[in-house]
C-alpha cells in the first residue's frame, strides 16, 4: 500500500514540536505493517541541506506565485518529495513567523501551496507514482481534500490528523481564487469558516477520515469549548473521527544507553537512578537529599498549567518535595517562576529555555514528571516519563488520561497503575494530587512496582503504526469491495 503523506515538518530535518516527531516517526513503523509512506515537505534551508539523491519531479515557472520545483530524495532514511520554492520556503529559523514572532504574511499562500502541491501527485499527474491514501497534517495541510473534492477525485482516500485543533489556519475570504478553489468552494458546506477560509475546517469537512492523537481527545473536541468553533463538525463525522495516540522513538528515548545520563539503568537496576538525580541536583544548584523530586519539562502558558504549579509551589515545597523546571514560554509566567525560585534557594530550580540533553536528564533523575494541562491532545512528555521510569502526574484531559493509570487502590491491586491523576486544573486538586504522590513515594516496594510497572509498556511507533495501517486499509479495501 502507498501513502503520500503532507505536513509542514518533519523530524530530524525541521521541528517546532510533536507534529514533526509524528510525522517522521510514522514512516518507518509503518513500512513494519507493509505500508510505504512518502512524505511531501516544504523546501526550507534544513531540508535542501539534508537531501540526498535528488530528482527533478517538475519545474513549474509560475505556481502560487513563485517559480517552484518539486524534488524527490532521500534524507534521514526518509523518502520524501520536496516543493523547492525559494520565494516561498527559503526562510531559516521558524517555518511558520519571522524573527519578530509574527506569522510570516504569506502563510495562506505558502500553505495553499503545499496542499495544491499534495493533490497534484495524489491524482497521478507525475505518475507512475500514485498513492492509495493521502494523509494530511494539520492546518499546513488541510487543504488536500478540499482541492481532491473540488477537483473532482473521490481517489486516492485521504485522512486529516489533527495534532492541535488550537491551530486552525483561518485566512480572508479574498484569497479563493489565489489558492486555486472555484467560487462554488465559499459555503457554509465547503470552506467558508466565520466569514473567511478555514483551511482546518475544509480539511475536516472533505477528508474521508479524521484522526486526533488520542481517543480521549477525539471525544472532547465534539465537545462545546474545546471543539473551539469546529464541535458541531466534529460531530458530524460520527464513526469517521477517532483518536490514535502517538508513539516514541523508544531507540532515542532508552534510559539503558542514553548519553545524558550520569548512569544508564533498566527496569532491574533502578537504584542507578540515584546517580542521575544527584547529577540533577548538582545542575540545577538544588540541596541534596533523599526526599522526592519533580520535574517540569513544559511550556510557559496557560494552557500547561503552569499558573496553577506557581501558586501551588509553596504547598509543594512544604511537602517535602524539590522542584526543577526546563522550559520558557510566556513572560509573566516565567517572572513568577523566578521569584518562586528565589524565595526558595535550593528547593526549586529553573532552567530558562531549552536544552535536549537536560531533559533526558530530568526524565532519568526526577521521580516525577508534572503535566498538569488543562487540554493536551496527546503529549509525549508524560510517555518520555513511563518510558524511564519517572511516573506522571497528570491533568485528566486528552492523552494524558489515555496513557497514564491513575494509582488508585484498585490499579495498583492488579499492578496496573502507572502515576497519578487528577481533575479539575487547579491548584487544590494539584495539591491533592502531591499529597499523594508523596505518600506513594515513602512506600518503596509500592514506588519500585509502579516503575517497573510503567518501563515495561510498550510505546514504540511500531505498536502505534498498526492503527494507521488498519485505518488505510479499511479506505482502501472499500473501494476495492
Amino acid at each position: 500500500m502507498q501513502v503520500l503523506a503532507v505536513a509542514s515538518e518533519i523530524f530530524p530535518l525541521i521541528k517546532t514540536g510533536g507534529l514533526a516527531d509524528v510525522v517522521g516517526g510514522l514512516p518507518p513503523a509503518l513500512a513494519h505493517h507493509g505500508v510505504e509512506v512518502r512524505t511531501l515537505v516544504p523546501g526550507y534551508p534544513s531540508v535542501l541541506r539534508a537531501l540526498e539523491g535528488t530528482t527533478v519531479v517538475a519545474e513549474y515557472g509560475y505556481f502560487f506565485g513563485a517559480f517552484c520545483k518539486l524534488l524527490s530524495g532521500r534524507a534521514a532514511g526518509l523518502d520524501l518529495f520536496v516543493l523547492e520554492a525559494p520565494q516561498l520556503f527559503w526562510r531559516e529559523g521558524n517555518p511558520y513567523s519571522g524573527p519578530d514572532g509574527q506569522p510570516w504574511p504569506d502563510n495562506s499562500v505558502r500553505f495553499a501551496a503545499l496542499a495544491h502541491m499534495a493533490y497534484l501527485i495524489a491524482r497521478g499527474d507525475f505518475g507512475p507514482y500514485v498513492p492509495d491514501v493521502l494523509h494530511a497534517h494539520d492546518w499546513q495541510a488541510a487543504l488536500a481534500p478540499a482541492y481532491l473534492h473540488y477537483g473532482g477525485r473521490s481517489r486516492p482516500r485521504s485522512v486529516l490528523t489533527i495534532h492541535n485543533l488550537a491551530f486552525q489556519g483561518q485566512f480572508s475570504r479574498d484569497l479563493l481564487y489565489a489558492i486555486g478553489l472555484p467560487g462554488d468552494a465559499y459555503s457554509l458546506d465547503g470552506v467558508e469558516y466565520y466569514g473567511g477560509i478555514g483551511y482546518l475546517k475544509s480539511g475536516i469537512r472533505f477528508a474521508d477520515r479524521v484522526t486526533t492523537v488520542s481517543p480521549r481527545y477525539a471525544a472532547e473536541i465534539c465537545q462545546p469549548g474545546a471543539g473551539m468553533g469546529l464541535d458541531g463538525l466534529l460531530r458530524q463525522k460520527g464513526l469517521a473521527l477517532s483518536g490514535i495516540v502517538n508513539g516514541i522513538d523508544v531507540d532515542t528515548w532508552n534510559p539503558a544507553d542514553d548519553p545524558a545520563l550520569a548512569a544508564t539503568y533498566t527496569a532491574d537496576t533502578l537504584e542507578l537512578r540515584a546517580r542521575n538525580k544527584a547529577a540533577l541536583e548538582g545542575r540545577f544548584a538544588l540541596v541534596p537529599g533523599d526526599g522526592p523530586l519533580i520535574g517540569l519539562i513544559t511550556r510557559l502558558s496557560w494552557q500547561k498549567g503552569m499558573d496553577i504549579v506557581i501558586e501551588a509551589l509553596p504547598s509543594i515545597i512544604a511537602a517535602g518535595c524539590r522542584v526543577v523546571v526546563l522550559g520558557t514560554g510566556d513572560a509573566p509566567l516565567e517572572a513568577a517562576l523566578a521569584k518562586a525560585s528565589a524565595a526558595h534557594p535550593g528547593q526549586i530550580g529553573v532552567f530558562a529555555g531549552y536544552d535536549e540533553n537536560l531533559a533526558h536528564l530530568v526524565q532519568g533523575g526526577a521521580d516525577a514528571i508534572l503535566v498538569p494541562s488543562r487540554f493536551e491532545p496527546c503529549g509525549l512528555t508524560q510517555l518520555y516519563g513511563l518510558r524511564y521510569g519517572c511516573l506522571p502526574i497528570v491533568s485528566r484531559v486528552g492523552g494524558l488520561f489515555d496513557t497514564v493509570i491513575d494509582a488508585n487502590a484498585a490499579a495498583r491491586e492488579q499492578g496496573v497503575a502507572t502515576g497519578i491523576q487528577f481533575e479539575p486544573v487547579t491548584r487544590e486538586a494539584l495539591e491533592a494530587a502531591i499529597e499523594r504522590f508523596v505518600a506513594l513515594y515513602a512506600d518503596a516496594p509500592a514506588w519500585r512496582a509502579m516503575q517497573r510497572q510503567a518501563m515495561s509498556l510498550d510505546l514504540s511507533w511500531t505498536r502505534r503504526a498498526g492503527a494507521y495501517a488498519a485505518l488505510f486499509r479499511s479506505l482502501v479495501e472499500v473501494d476495492s469491495a
